[in-house]
Order: C-alpha cells, then sequence, then structure tokens
C-alpha cells in the first residue's frame, strides 16, 4: 500500500476507532453480528482491488463531523460490504460461464470428431497455427472463389508481370497519409500509423499495382478539412522507384462496394485487358471494419484477412474481472456485445487472421465461439491430408509482428553514456527544435532519460510509471522522465478519459514535487518522434535501441524472446516498475550487455528475415508455375446464354431502372406479405404504358413455389417483379421472358451463378446432420408435449435447410443456434422468420441484404435509388436491412409479430439501427396513398 496514503490514513483511523465501538452505542447491525472489527474488516476484504477513487470520495465524507464519525464509518464498511458482494456475486455468475462454455466446447468438438470419421495419429497433430486454409468443400460452378493459397502465392513472387489490387479498411479514428495527429483522441492512435505505413509498404512490392486504404470521410468543424477530402494520394515509400515496379501509390477514399467496382474497371483498362481488376484481397482492421470487410468480401467473391488490433471479448474479460460492472451494464456502457459479434463474423468470413504475438491467438481468439484451437489443428490435419473437413472451416492464424519502420533510424554518433557535446550527429546541424522543448523541463537535463510515448489512456498505465518514479527516490535522483502523451491545447478540450489520466498525472507530479524531474510537452509532431527517440539515446534512456521495461503479458514478451533488450516485468506492481528502472539506469555493465545483444540479435533478425524471404519466394515459384494463373476476375459472369442475351432476357431491365422498390416487409402469412406488395405496386403508379422507371423486387423468407402459388390470387403478376430474393436470401429467381401455359416452374429462371457464389464454405449434408441432432435434442427435453417442437421440412433448396417450429417459446434463441455452429465450425447464418414459426439455415455468404449487393455487382443497380419496405422489425436478420445507401420505409402497424424474435438478443436493436437516418422515413397508413405519399416525399413519384 505504499504510497497510497489516503488508505494508510484510513486504516489508522479504523484501528484508532476500533476500541470505541461498544455494544450499547453501535447499531442493530452491529449487534447483530456479535463483536464487530472494522480492523479487520478492512484488512480481509477491502484490500482487494476495489475502485479507489469511490472508496476516498466515501471516506473523505466520513470524517466532515468527528461527533458522527462512527456512524460514517459503519455506513462506510457497509458500502465496502455491498461492493465485496456484488463482486463476488458477478465472479460467481461469469465463473458459470466459463463452465457452461466449456462443457459446450467439449461437446461440440466431440460431436464433430465424431462425423469426421478418420482419426489422426499422434504425428498428424501438429500444432495449432494453421498451415493453410481451404475452402469447407470445392465451390462449384462458374464462379470459383479465389482461394487463401493462391492469394499468398501471388503476394510473395516475385513476378512483376502480375498486377496485384488490394483494398485495406480501417474505420479507427482520424486517418490521414501526413502529419497524423496520434494522441488527439483515445482511437487515434498506433492502428492509424500501422494501416498508413502498411498501405506505402504494399505499394512498393513488386507486382503490387495498387493499394486503396479506405476509411470515414469526417467532416466536422473541431476537425482538419483534410479529413473531408474525398480522396488523398499516399506518397510512395520509395519516391525515386519508377512506377512501373512499384504499382501506384496508396490512395484514401470514402466508398467501398461502388468504388471498387469502378476503379476494377478502370485499372483493367489500364493493364490492357478486357476484366476488371479485382481485388485480391479486402483486409479488415479492428472489429467495425472487420465487419464492412467481411460483407464486401461477400458480395465480391475474393478473399478476407482480418487485423484485430484489440479484441472484444478480452477486453470484456478485463472489465469482468475489476467486478465494477456487470455484463449488462458493460454492454450498455461500450456496446461490446454488437462488437463481439462483429469479430464473430471475421471468424466466419475470413481467409486468414493476422495477429501481433500467439498470445493473442492462444489467450485472446480462443475466447471465441468460431475459433478453438484444438478443433482447428484436427481440421488443418485433415486438409494436410487431404481428407474432407465435412463442410468445417477455420481461418488461418498467422503471427506478424508489426515491425518497425527503419527509413526514419538516423545512426547515433554521440557518447552512448550521453556525454557528447552539442548535437550528436557531428554534422554542425542544429538540434532538432522537440530537444529544447523537452529539456526546457529539467533542472538536470544531463541526467538519462526514461521515456514514455503513449496517449493518457488508462491502459498505457501511464499513472503507475509517475508513481514509481516519484515513489523511488534513488530513481529520482538518477534519471529523468519524460511523458510524450499525444497533443493538446486545453485539458477541458481533451475527452474526459484523457483528461482524467493527465490531472491525475499532473496532480501526482505535484505530490512528489517532481518540477525539474519530469517533461510533459503539449505538441509533438509525427516526424517528431524519431528525434524524440535519438534524445533519449543520447542521453542513456529506456527506449529505441536501447533496453525496455516492458510488461509481462502480450506482444512484448515475444519482442524480448527475440531480441533480449530489456526487462518484463507486471505492470501492476509499481514497485517492479521502479526496482527495473532503476537497474538499468545505474548499471552500466547491464545497459551495454543490452544494447551489444540489441545490435546484434537485430543484425541476425533481419539477415534472417531476408533469407527466409528468398527461400520462400524460390519455393513458391515453382509452385505458382506449375498452377494456372489466378483470374483477376472472381466474378466471372459468364452464366446462362439465355439470361445474357438481350432479345431473349428482360433482366438486363434492372440497370434501365430510375428506382427499384425493394419489398422486404415480413409477416407469417404469405397472402399478407403479397398484399402489401399489391398495394405498393399500385401506389408507385407501375403500368403497362411505363414499365421502364420503377422496378420491384420481392425479397422473403418463403419458397418461390409458396410465392407462385398465391401471386395471381393476390391480384400479381410475375411479370411486375424484376426479381425474386427467397428462402432468406439464398435463392434468386427472375420471371421467365417466356413462361409456359400450364406449367409454373417455367415461368421463372434460378440465378444459378448466385447458387455458386454462396457455396463458399457450405456445410451440406454434415451442417444439416448436426441441425437434425440439435432439432432432437430440443425435442428431448421436451417429451412431455404431444408433437414435436422443431420438425425439419423439405425446403426444396440446396442451400436452405428449413424447421417448423411448434411453440416458438420452447425454442432456443437464434444467438444459441448460431453459436452452436460456430462452436462446431460450421460457417452459415441460422434466420428465424415467419414470427418465429420457421427456422431458414443458410450459407453464411447469403442473407436478403447481400443478395441485393450481389445484383448490385452483377446489374450494375444503383444502390442509392433503391427504396427498402419493411415493417417495424421483421425475421431475425432484420437488422442487416436497415442502413445503407439505400433509402428505407418503414411501414408503421407491420411485423409487431415478430418482435417475440428479437427478445432475447445479443445485443439490442438499438446498437445497430440508425435512429437519425435521414434516408429513412416512416409511414404511418399502410394503404395506397399513404404509401404514394411516402414515395413522392421520397422523389419516386409525383402526385
Amino acid at each position: 500500500m505504499a504510497g497510497n496514503d489516503w488508505i494508510n490514513s484510513y486504516l489508522e483511523a479504523i484501528l484508532d476507532v476500533d476500541t470505541g465501538i461498544d455494544d450499547h452505542r453501535s447499531s442493530l447491525l452491529l449487534r447483530e453480528r456479535g463483536r464487530f472489527s472494522p480492523a479487520q474488516y478492512f484488512v480481509e476484504e477491502v484490500i482487494t482491488g476495489f475502485n479507489e477513487t469511490d472508496l476516498h470520495r466515501s471516506w473523505a465524507s466520513s470524517i466532515r463531523n468527528s461527533e458522527e464519525r462512527n456512524t460514517r464509518l459503519e455506513n462506510m464498511c457497509w458500502r465496502i460490504w455491498t461492493l465485496a458482494r456484488r463482486k463476488k456475486q458477478i465472479e460467481g455468475e461469469e465463473a458459470q460461464r466459463r463452465a457452461k462454455r466449456h462443457l459446450e466446447r467439449e461437446k461440440a468438438r466431440r460431436e464433430a470428431t465424431a462425423d469426421m470419421s478418420e482419426d489422426l495419429s499422434e504425428g498428424e497433430k501438429g500444432d495449432i497455427v494453421g498451415d493453410i486454409s481451404a475452402h469447407a468443400d470445392a465451390a462449384k460452378g462458374r464462379m470459383q472463389r479465389v482461394s487463401s493459397v493462391d492469394m499468398m502465392a501471388n503476394l510473395v513472387t516475385q513476378n512483376k508481370d502480375k498486377k496485384l489490387y488490394l483494398v485495406l479498411i480501417s474505420l479507427h479514428g482520424l486517418i490521414r497519409g501526413e502529419n497524423m495527429e496520434l494522441g488527439r483522441d483515445s482511437d487515434t492512435g498506433g492502428q492509424v500509423k500501422y494501416v498508413v505505413e502498411l498501405a506505402r509498404a504494399l505499394g512498393s512490392m513488386p507486382g503490387v499495382y495498387r493499394v486503396d486504404l479506405l476509411t470515414r470521410q469526417v467532416l466536422a468543424p473541431d476537425v482538419d478539412w483534410t479529413y473531408g477530402e474525398p480522396t488523398e494520394m499516399l506518397n510512395p515509400l520509395n519516391p525515386e522507384n519508377d512506377m512501373n515496379e512499384t504499382g501506384e501509390s496508396g490512395e484514401f477514399v470514402d466508398g467501398a462496394l461502388g468504388h471498387i467496382l469502378q476503379m476494377s474497371k478502370v485499372l483493367g483498362k489500364q493493364i490492357g485487358t478486357e476484366q476488371p481488376l479485382w481485388p485480391i484481397a479486402i483486409h479488415g482492421h479492428y472489429a467495425d471494419a472487420g465487419n464492412s470487410a467481411a460483407l464486401l468480401s461477400g458480395a465480391l467473391n475474393v478473399p478476407m484477412i482480418f487485423t484485430g488490433h484489440s479484441l472484444g471479448r478480452d477486453k470484456l474479460e478485463q472489465l469482468l474481472k475489476q467486478g465494477r460492472q456487470s455484463r449488462e451494464e458493460i454492454n450498455s456502457t461500450y456496446k461490446i456485445m454488437r462488437r463481439i459479434e462483429a469479430e464473430e463474423m471475421t471468424l466466419d468470413d475470413a481467409e486468414v487472421i493476422i495477429t501481433s504475438t500467439r498470445q493473442e491467438i492462444e489467450e485472446q481468439w480462443r475466447l471465441y465461439d468460431g475459433f478453438d484451437p484444438v478443433l482447428e489443428r484436427k481440421l488443418r490435419a485433415r486438409i494436410k491430408r487431404n481428407v474432407s473437413c465435412y463442410g468445417r472451416f477455420m481461418p488461418r492464424m498467422v503471427v506478424i509482428p508489426p515491425g518497425m519502420e527503419f527509413r526514419n533510424v538516423v545512426p547515433n554518433d554521440g557518447d552512448i553514456d550521453g556525454e557528447a557535446e552539442g548535437n550528436g550527429d557531428g554534422s554542425g546541424t542544429p538540434d532538432p527544435p522537440i530537444w529544447s522543448e523537452i529539456m526546457r523541463f529539467f533542472t538536470n537535463p544531463r541526467k538519462p532519460m526514461i521515456l514514455a510515448l503513449a496517449r493518457p489512456d488508462p491502459k498505457k498505465n501511464l499513472i503507475t510509471l509517475v508513481k514509481a518514479f516519484g515513489e523511488c527516490r534513488p530513481l529520482r535522483d538518477l534519471a529523468n522522465l519524460t511523458l510524450i502523451m499525444g497533443n493538446r491545447d486545453a485539458i477541458d478540450d481533451m475527452s474526459t478519459t484523457n483528461s482524467s489520466v493527465l490531472l491525475s498525472i499532473l496532480k501526482l507530479i505535484d505530490k512528489y514535487d517532481l518540477y525539474g524531474h519530469v517533461a510533459y510537452p503539449k505538441h509533438h509532431k509525427q516526424s517528431d518522434v524519431p528525434d524524440i527517440y535519438r534524445l533519449a539515446a543520447k542521453t542513456k534512456a529506456a527506449a529505441r535501441g536501447l533496453p525496455i521495461v516492458a510488461t509481462k503479458n502480450g506482444g512484448p514478451v515475444d519482442i524480448h524472446r527475440v531480441l533480449d533488450n530489456g526487462v518484463l516485468v507486471d505492470p501492476h506492481n509499481q514497485q517492479s516498475i521502479a526496482d527495473a528502472l532503476r537497474k538499468l539506469v545505474a548499471d552500466k555493465q547491464l545497459w551495454a550487455r543490452y544494447i551489444q545483444d540489441l545490435s546484434l540479435s537485430l543484425k541476425i533478425s533481419l539477415d534472417g528475415e531476408r533469407n527466409d524471404v528468398t527461400s520462400v519466394l524460390k519455393g513458391q515459384e515453382t509452385a505458382a508455375d506449375q498452377k494456372n494463373q489466378v483470374k483477376s476476375a472472381p466474378l466471372k459472369l459468364a452464366a446462362n446464354e439465355s439470361m445474357e442475351k438481350p432479345e431473349n432476357c428482360r433482366f438486363p431491365a434492372l440497370r434501365m431502372r430510375k428506382f427499384i422498390l425493394y419489398i422486404a416487409v415480413d409477416s407469417d402469412s404469405i397472402a399478407d406479405i403479397l398484399g402489401i406488395s399489391k398495394i405498393i405496386v399500385e401506389a408507385a403508379g407501375r403500368t403497362e404504358k411505363d414499365p421502364q422507371s420503377i422496378g420491384f423486387i420481392l425479397s422473403t423468407s418463403w419458397s418461390m413455389s409458396e410465392i407462385n402459388g398465391l401471386l395471381e390470387k393476390a391480384g400479381l403478376k410475375s411479370s411486375y417483379f424484376d426479381a425474386f430474393i427467397c428462402n432468406s436470401g439464398s435463392e434468386i429467381y427472375y420471371p421467365s421472358p417466356s413462361p409456359g401455359q400450364n406449367s409454373s416452374e417455367s415461368q421463372y429462371m434460378v440465378d444459378s451463378d448466385y447458387q455458386s457464389h454462396i457455396h463458399y464454405r457450405w456445410g451440406g449434408e454434415s451442417l444439416r446432420n448436426t441441425l437434425v441432432r440439435w432439432a432432437a435434442s430440443v425435442n428431448d427435453d421436451m417429451k412431455d408435449k404431444r408433437e414435436p417442437v422443431i420438425t425439419e421440412l423439405d425446403s426444396g433448396s440446396s442451400h436452405c435447410y428449413e424447421f417448423r417450429v411448434q411453440d416458438a417459446a420452447l425454442v432456443p434463441p437464434f444467438k444459441e443456434l448460431r453459436k452452436l455452429m460456430r462452436i462446431q465450425a460450421l460457417r452459415c447464418h441460422a434466420v428465424y422468420c415467419k414470427n418465429g414459426e420457421r427456422i431458414n439455415v443458410i450459407p453464411v455468404l447469403a442473407s436478403r441484404a447481400q443478395a441485393l449487393r450481389y445484383l448490385h455487382v452483377r446489374w450494375g443497380i444503383d444502390i442509392s435509388n433503391v427504396v427498402f419496405f419493411v415493417g417495424e422489425c421483421g425475421d431475425s436478420d432484420y437488422e442487416a436491412l436497415l442502413g445503407g445507401l439505400h433509402k428505407t420505409v418503414i411501414l408503421k402497424g407491420q411485423c409487431n409479430g415478430a418482435s417475440k424474435i428479437h427478445t432475447n438478443r445479443s445485443y439490442p436493436l438499438e446498437h445497430v439501427v440508425p435512429t437519425d437516418d435521414p434516408k429513412t422515413v416512416q409511414c404511418e397508413e399502410c394503404d395506397t396513398d399513404g404509401i404514394k405519399a411516402t414515395l413522392e416525399k421520397l422523389g419516386v413519384v409525383k402526385v
């Protein structure tokens, strides 16, 4: 408890008052509990990691009036007891959750292993990290997906004739190519620099023709105007290189699918081919961009790569361990379950997941439903043996440390002990301005410098560092402390979290009287960072090219294992931090050994990396030569001939529509859906005289045969619609240009290319068997019911397994079924539909929202001219229909019965459904006049 003066005072006060509490003056609570010892209670229950701020506030209030001291002390003890009870309750609930999760994993693993009939010998088990990524089953049809094996072979080949196009997505923080404002806010930090430098580095690789980094366009008065520019050209890493050798420099743009489609066509023409140059991969960074990358990857049918940077489940675990908030309170504050679901989606869709350390794989990713190291090991071994994985898939996990940018490294020619006079490079040039900005803080600027460069965020642990420095007098005598904590103009203008940390640091500086010993400049540029490190090196510091004191958890462990360049400590142990720093600063021989070891390790590491890359390149050249060259168009639309000829088919009309009305109203009655569709068709004024201006698409969970059976009865013709998206988005049908007279089947044509498109990772019969087992287990739990709760139906579709639900209240919520499929490494969507009376299980690349994106890619329809019609609620895929470039009309009073589907979600709809989207309007009256007035407001029709 060293340094926590208020705790020491608190303990002394309790010890003083302990003997003064007698039975006749104590409260009923104390008498009922017998002889009460506040001192003993404090020692046993309080010093367990509670929030010091809250306890200190209570203690301060307890000593305002000495006459009420005993009463206030008793109240505080009661508060502490309540906190302790709450913490234990939360810990108990989480222990039960973990135990349940462990049992679920073990059961799923046994079932998956049972499905994969061939046992593995001990020598085939391998380690945790997968060697290759493969499809669950080979995709059939005309639209083969580019596999990760081919992708990697192309990325490392030295064949400069290849023209590769890569897309990076990062939505986190404020991104621009130059003068990055690192530390401006909690989101603008290392990830921003990482993705920008990654784009530069990729753009300089042989064979890479173009790299695009897509981010948010920010138009706001409190940020620089450059963040609002739709396009920014990024200077290449090596500007002296010829453009034909390095490819185009990266570009920051707003937009995603439309931009990629347009750019692919432009790039195809630039390289002299008739086909678009599609991206070889889409790389998402952080959960939000991972979600977007997954959707783009699915729409374009190109591989996805993901880098988490930090993970939601790990953050949730850390917050729960603190015991201050329940899971529900954490989710309400951070919307963390929505983030976790986005990360689970990346496991469903990604070919490769890049991590910085093995710890991230073994301790963080393994917390997710969609990744299990043991099952991944079995799947990888089967892939190596070319044995079927029965529809199961897990992405390849690859450890790639972030690395270091060496082009700004300047050799330090000064004395290692910091005894050189003047500037250190001996060139006669003046010292960088940032040096004087730092040195002005110090009384003795010649002392060695301890450097910490991080934004003022609680997780950066700067407060503990200042405490360790302030309470260790020998360390204060030996060294100065420099804190580079982002940029700020005024503390009041900073975010609440950052300002709180900075104020705490300033108070500690005052408390320990560290004036003249600590530097904390207000501003620095990104270009100043190398100079800051160089200054630290001149004064013998714990920084770049020098010994480090770092956390023994996470990434530094891997770095230290390679470089052996410092000391690893418990980041929460203040004394360990102080001892490590003092030892490094005081022991010159230890310092020199670390510097020598670091230089040698770095040279060996770099030389080894070059040799490894060379060997990989040579090995891949042979493999690549034996394969056919990867096609640059993963969406090759060589579809049914009758579907492509304008004279035989009306599908090109989709391109000619001025507006498309996308009807996605859900109901347990198909007659109701068709009735609403008829009202919308009539309100839009569609006539035979003007069939071109407005088109219609019906999107539903019902099958095409079910729709066709009641279409004419509802007063509609198939020719009124340009397309039908059926079975929750697993099938697309078009009305035939020449329907048969007596056969309803001949009225429609299925889009077989879409079937090939969504077949990727489809579990097939193995998935069906797992679903049947799940349904049987639910029925077994409800043996007292006369009829089975869940019954399998014949959907008539090869990409939709359908189940009828007798009583929706007795079926586990859709999040539980989704979780079960992920634990079994089966990638799919389970859609609860028709007010909970049906369950459609479809491929992971299929959905009603993704089907529209497919039509956008295939037929070139303008999504901004599409108007969605939805109810107030809907099937479990309802949230994916809202938001985006399209306009949305919410029909009041429709689909209220579907709300029970969403009662037990991982996160509330409010966390994903936009509430103030200007493109969304409410339609109060679901009749012809009401819908016509709404369409007029949107500019679709004129009254």
